[in-house]
């Protein structure tokens, strides 16, 4: 009996363990970006950097991560997808040495910066290779599945694992966690994984390549400098600098032979919609978190990790969505999977709002563990459309694209209501802290809700806890605020599910 060519070829027992294999690193991406913030204390106390200085440290890696994305995508399907990887694994395991043996500020930044480069070959090159191990739609979407509830275990277990490691060790110890990982990648890769190159790409675009990294590196920067410091000249000058060298990318794209990127991807529906849907659930997503983090800490007064357990159930949230989205994508059309999940993640957003001030804790990690539960599906199908919509030869491109996605609206997301946030909180400052503070101290403690916490810490009597009181009380009225907005943009976003969505038909089918 004949077998059908048409018919995709089912995965067997290599190729799942091979899917063990590429959520190694994606774990280790996602926790290198949350040990770090626990780290933060110590090394400072350390290295002793400059306030410019630490923000490097804290965001080169963030910033080459999202420039680099799609170049490394591209450069997998001309080079190969596992030497990429592998490539990237090494990189990855000796810049953690370097960054965990840092003697100084500008060894640190240089180590990040390579960790960062290291980091952007991982997701994109894990990501277009389960395009080309699992062929078949429905085992393809349990894997990407899979893929994405590695990302949420390494963020979970991120800040468990480093709040022991800083317990005991010194905190260049968070970085060498990445070694052992990396080794065991490296041996075994090259024997579980399959290698796969597009035959016909040309030469890597250099130029292109340069146009697209400052293209998103200015945009990143505009848009995280307006997160810290407003809307001011310079982080608007960026992003008008990104937008037209954006342009200018694209009109080289358009004439190229071989593009870096092919531009007729964005003419298919499932591509171009689940990219601009991906932006919207990572701009609600990313805000969240980061809100919820200061929350926790700020407001409640937990330790960083006593407010790593209390999140830790949104991640397994995260992953048990992420495993239910295969069996939901055979059933019902993306467009309702993914409107659903937005409606369950507005559900959660205002279960932690209506609570009113103080929120309780079971109140927000409940409200938490809903949305995720919620935004997961989401995240998951418009990955597996991205990665399905592009063919075998163009997936490391169509990879870097979704990452390069979630880095835009992730960052966005910060920008745009932390920016509501400051705003809110200065409003609800301004005016009621007590008359006997010097004016230092009140436009101190006016500006973010942790300089009042320092204010307040060098007071002593009933000031010191009218400061902290009013200061948390004027943050707490400003998330309530920014939590309902977005519980109102993902409902927004699951009525534009629906209209970008209606017309594409279930990966699985």
């Amino acid at each position: 009996m004949s077998s059908n060519p048409d018919t995709p070829r089912p995965a067997t027992r290599r190729e799942w363990i091979g899917l063990a294999v590429l959520a190694l690193p994606c774990i280790l991406y996602a926790m290198d970006l949350t040990v770090l913030n626990l780290a933060v204390p110590h090394l400072t106390a350390d290295l002793k950097p400059s306030a410019e200085q630490l923000l490097w440290i804290i965001d080169i890696y963030g910033f080459l991560v999202a420039g680099t994305l799609l170049t490394m995508g591209t450069l997998g399907d001309r080079i190969g997808r596992r030497k990429l990887l592998l490539i990237g694994a090494a990189a990855f395991g000796a810049a953690s040495v370097l960054a965990a043996y840092s003697t100084s500020a500008e060894m640190l930044i240089a180590a990040r910066a390579l960790l960062g480069v290291a980091a952007a070959t991982l997701a994109p090159s894990t990501l277009s290779l389960l395009r080309v191990m699992f062929e078949d739609p429905k085992q393809r979407s349990i894997a990407i599945g899979v893929w994405i509830a590695s990302f949420s275990a390494g963020g979970a277990i991120g800040p468990l694992i480093g709040g022991v490691l800083l317990t005991h060790f010194w905190w260049g110890s968070v970085f060498l966690a990445a070694v052992p990982v990396m080794v065991l990648l490296l041996i075994l890769g090259p024997s579980l994984l399959p290698e796969y190159r597009d035959p016909e790409a040309g030469d890597l675009d250099i130029f292109s390549a340069v146009l697209s990294i400052a293209a998103v590196l200015a945009v990143i920067y505009g848009i995280k400098r307006i997160a810290a410091d407003g809307a001011d000249a310079q982080a608007l000058g960026a992003i008008a600098a990104g937008a037209v060298i954006g342009i200018l990318f694209v009109l080289r794209q358009r004439r190229m032979k071989d593009p870096l990127l092919d531009m007729s991807l964005f003419r298919n529906p499932a591509f171009s919609g689940a990219l601009l849907i991906n932006v919207v659930g990572f701009f609600a997503m990313f805000s969240a978190f980061l809100f919820i983090a200061q929350y926790l800490q700020l407001v409640l007064g937990l330790s960083a990790l006593e407010a790593g357990l209390w999140t830790a159930p949104s991640g397994v949230a995260f992953i048990l969505g992420s495993t239910l989205t295969a069996p939901l994508s055979q059933k019902l059309p993306p467009a309702t999977t993914v409107a659903s999940g937005f409606v369950v993640a507005a559900l959660g957003f205002v279960l932690i709002a209506w609570t009113g001030s103080p929120m309780p804790i079971a109140t927000i990690v409940g409200g938490f563990i809903v949305f995720s539960l919620g935004l997961a599906p989401v995240v998951t199908l418009m990955t597996d459309l991205i990665v399905g919509a592009a063919p075998p030869e163009r997936a490391g491109a169509a990879a870097g694209m979704a990452e390069t996605s979630t880095e835009f609206g992730g960052a966005a997301g910060i920008a745009v209501l932390g920016s509501l946030v400051t705003a809110l909180y200065r409003d609800g400052i301004v005016g009621t802290l007590p008359s006997e503070l010097s004016a230092e101290q009140i436009r101190s403690a006016e500006d973010t809700l942790g300089a009042a916490i320092a204010v307040a810490s060098d007071l002593s009597g009933p000031s010191a806890g009218t400061v902290l009181d009013t200061a948390r009380n004027a943050f707490s009225g400003a998330f309530q605020v920014t939590t309902l907005l977005s519980a109102f943009i993902v409902t927004l976003a699951a009525i534009l599910a629906v209209t970008l969505l209606r017309r594409v038909r279930p990966a699985a089918g």
